[in-house]
């Protein structure tokens, strides 16, 4: 697509490297290179009014990690027209998304079909994916609400949005009662995360209030139902429906209806999400409303860590801090410690890979200046001299890593960056 990085752009970037100066330069020169890298390399002018934006070395959209990719720039859009309109035409494709299918995860860019074709499951040639995940319906309505907030853009909230959100709700009713659900999935593969078990309707749930997700946003199977990251990521957005509905859209039906649905999936996040482990309150991060629960995070975002990212709860609500002190102990299996570094990683890389996304989270839901500072300089350590941020890496050796190309991590190391330096997306 025709080149959107202008003087203003890099106007705004220079800023960002005095505000470093040379005591933080090494910081600077990554984020000058990926924060520009997105911008040149993933966008896809899909028409006058859309942009596709590719993952990174994966030729599809996902709606998750599309908007995440654009939340920095939410910062620029403030006082930049070219790309709040980029914003919005990311913003436009994916309820064109949403309103294709709400139960896909990741699409193409044309009716080609490419991508799991084959999976037994609703496809058709605009799906890549068909893996349903909650958070993937949640983003979307987050990047538009967050676009909104910060530079009062209303134009994203078109006919187009509001038939997805119409659909998002109903899809979320529909897997509150998960047993007469239409949605199955499954994979011929050898990999067990890739499928879901019991005819592809994945294991027994009780209802509870929450909504259930077939896959985590790691793109992972769920163990059980009811995953608590992506439910608390929908009271979040549930309630910016009830805002946008009240007060940009004006249509109360949907309002009142979003208000309902929030209260019932907080109400058994609070009620089954809860758990006593050695004495203290803590998140599950699975539960089935049966009694099975497991203790546990993936490092992908919506995760137990992120929650007051997402804007869920205070960091310093008790709960939370005795879940991030779960988490960032070796009671968590999948906290990693190597050689040169610890932290948390997921299922869905090598064991004992530590993600950057979980380092970014933990930078972003610190009140510490001198913390956010010292993970962007561990980031900084971990590129393997590519200058480029990773899906995971090798705690013992930093050559040794997983994706060469992702935007979402990129990313994630700019809003960290920004963080840091005192500049924050309003949520």
């Amino acid at each position: 697509m025709e080149n959107v990085i202008d003087d203003n752009i890099r106007a705004y970037i220079k800023q960002v490297g005095e505000k470093c100066g040379s005591k933080d330069s090494r910081l600077f020169y990554i984020f000058e290179k990926v924060y520009l890298d997105t911008l040149e390399k993933a966008l896809v002018e899909d028409g006058d009014n859309r942009v596709f934006v590719l993952t990174g070395d994966i030729p599809a959209m996902w709606q998750r990690d599309s908007s995440a990719q654009l939340r920095p720039y939410i910062l620029l859009a403030k006082k930049n027209e070219k790309i709040k309109d980029l914003i919005v035409k990311v913003i436009r494709r994916q309820f064109f998304n949403m309103n294709l299918d709400p139960y896909a995860n990741a699409f193409n860019q044309t009716n080609n079909n490419h991508g799991h074709q084959t999976d037994k499951t609703d496809m058709n040639p605009w799906i890549w994916e068909r893996k349903y995940e909650l958070d993937s319906l949640c983003y979307p309505v987050q990047l538009a609400y967050l676009l909104y907030k910060n530079t009062g853009e209303t134009a994203q909230f078109d006919k187009e949005f509001v038939s997805g959100i119409k659909k998002l709700l109903e899809t979320i009713q529909v897997e509150q009662h998960h047993e007469s659900s239409p949605y199955t999935f499954e994979r011929d593969c050898d990999v067990p995360t890739d499928t879901l078990t019991n005819n592809g309707k994945g294991a027994p749930v009780s209802y509870t209030g929450m909504s259930w997700s077939g896959f985590r946003s790691s793109d992972d199977a769920c163990t059980y139902g009811y995953l608590i990251p992506s439910n608390m990521f929908a009271v979040v957005i549930l309630r910016h429906i009830q805002e946008i509905f009240s007060t940009v859209i004006h249509d109360n039906e949907i309002a009142i209806e979003a208000k309902k649905i929030c209260k019932n999936i907080n109400n058994g996040i609070q009620k089954y999400g809860i758990v006593e482990h050695n004495g203290k309150k803590q998140f599950a991060y699975e539960v089935d409303g049966l009694g099975n629960y497991i203790l546990m995070d993936d490092s992908n975002v919506p995760s137990l860590m992120s929650a007051p990212y997402l804007g869920y709860v205070n960091n310093n609500d008790p709960i939370y801090q005795n879940t991030r002190n779960f988490l960032m102990s070796p009671e968590n299996p999948y906290f990693y410690i190597g050689e040169f570094w610890s932290g948390q990683g997921s299922p869905h890389t090598p064991k004992g890979y530590i993600w950057p996304i979980s380092l970014t989270l933990l930078g972003m839901t610190s009140d510490s200046l001198d913390e956010k500072r010292n993970l962007l300089y561990i980031l900084a350590n971990t590129t393997n001299g590519t200058n480029m941020i990773h899906e995971s890496f090798d705690p013992n050796d930093p050559s040794k890593f997983t994706r060469p190309w992702f935007s979402w991590a990129n990313m994630m190391y700019c809003e960290l960056l920004l963080d840091y330096l005192g500049e924050k997306v309003k949520v």
